[in-house]
């Protein structure tokens, strides 16, 4: 069940880093500039993240299965609206459509290894799920290059439409939530009810840092390979489509493999927030240098360094994870993940604005956008640094059961 799950996953992957593969086509149809170009890639960010608290609550309310059969379909749709486009308006609302329809991809996956799976093995489950989720970004990567070089753009999003379909198809038939077993029975929360539940979110003083520093980790990973990978290669270095695409299909292998790598060197709540911290500030770094190092060979092994250390973002959902009493957890899941794809949406639109602004005032456009990215994961860093940890995470673990006495 958790691989049908993980199936609609790596098609959300692949619908939120289909933009850097087909930028040039959508340029070239529509005239689309920079800030649009940035605008209709942060809109599926936008539209996924805005409905995660209504995926969450679905959940609670409904099970993970009845509300991904009842999202899912909109992604189909949207696909299909987006290959027969004939303006750059219906574009965005086939974007829109399956931002809401991708929503609860990843959310049911997390809820499903929070509700099956033993918390200590939260962090390595997470990273199994990220690493085969990855499969989805292997697609936009030399297999969409070569659609979309050989048939255009429209061919990929029709392509994507159909696996979808299959996608949803798999989950209809072979997943079947088990009945989990309650202490007593209780009357079914109203929509109301379970929305309050998630403003109480809010007034815990460690959700802050976390929401912060969650709006920008995942977001500066996407924005350079769902947005800025192919127009970067192409507009520095003269890489063709394919050649772009060769790029992001290994940073797409590396991207498989690093969440579980992370999620095995977790260092358990004690030590894991330092280790976040640490990790996007190097991230940061590598951005500056990828700002101002003007080479092809030197920005993709910069790329690939990025693609090796993106893997630590496992560590943050094991962060949530322990940073709230079990009765929270899924609302505080589903809280973060609406954080990181209106991260998504912010920075992506965010940067075609830099963009924009330093093509027009003569500047090169790609430099401002990766030093962008850098100050905000460093300030992210920082608030999540300074604001309030969780107190659980200061709690000493729990002592091992004795061994049974001889008789």
């Amino acid at each position: 069940m958790f691989l049908c799950l993980l199936s609609g996953f790596a098609l959300s992957q692949a619908f939120r880093t289909v933009t850097s593969i087909i930028a040039s086509g959508l340029r070239s149809d529509f005239g689309i500039s920079p800030d649009s170009l940035g605008a209709f890639a942060g809109l599926f960010g936008l539209s996924f993240g805005v409905t995660q608290l209504f995926m969450g609550i679905g959940m609670d309310l409904y099970g993970l299965r009845r509300t991904v059969l009842t999202a899912f379909p909109l992604a189909v749709l949207g696909s299909a609206v987006s290959a027969l486009a004939p303006s750059y308006g219906w574009l965005m609302l086939g974007q829109l459509l399956i931002g809401v329809g991708c929503s609860p991809a990843f959310l049911a996956c997390t809820v499903f290894i929070a509700r099956h799976f033993p918390a200590q093995r939260f962090a390595f489950f997470s990273g199994v799920g990220m690493g085969v989720g990855g499969l989805g970004l292997l697609f936009t990567g030399t297999p969409l290059a070569w659609l979309v070089q050989h048939g255009g753009w429209r061919l990929g999003f029709g392509v994507l439409a159909v696996l979808s379909l299959l996608s949803w198809l798999l989950i209809y038939l072979r997943v079947h939530e088990p009945a989990l077993p309650e202490v007593a029975p209780r009357p079914r929360e109203s929509w109301a009810q379970a929305a309050s539940r998630f403003g109480d979110l809010f007034r815990v003083p460690h959700t802050w840092g976390i929401l912060i520093l969650g709006m920008c980790c995942y977001a500066a990973f996407l924005s350079m390979r769902g947005l800025w990978l192919g127009p970067m290669l192409m507009g520095r270095y003269g890489f063709s489509l394919v050649d772009s695409g060769n790029v992001a299909l290994v940073l797409s292998l590396i991207a498989l493999f690093v969440p579980a790598f992370f999620g095995r060197l977790d260092p358990g709540p004690a030590r894991r927030r330092r280790w976040i911290t640490t990790f996007s500030l190097l991230m940061g770094g590598l951005f500056v240098a990828l700002a101002f190092v003007h080479h092809a060979a030197a920005n993709v092994l910069l790329i690939f360094l990025m693609g090796l250390l993106s893997g630590y973002g496992v560590l943050q959902y094991a962060d949530v994870r322990s940073s709230y009493p079990g009765e929270m957890t899924g609302r505080a899941l589903s809280l973060y993940t609406m954080s990181m794809f209106m991260g998504v949406a912010l920075m992506q639109w965010l940067t075609g604005v830099i963009a924009a602004w330093a093509q027009h005032h003569g500047h090169e456009p790609y430099q401002a956008v990766m030093l962008c990215i850098a100050a905000l994961l460093c300030a992210a860093s920082t608030a999540f640094r300074w604001l309030p940890s969780s107190p659980l995470l200061r709690q000493p673990p729990a002592a091992p059961p004795a061994p049974p006495s001889a008789p």
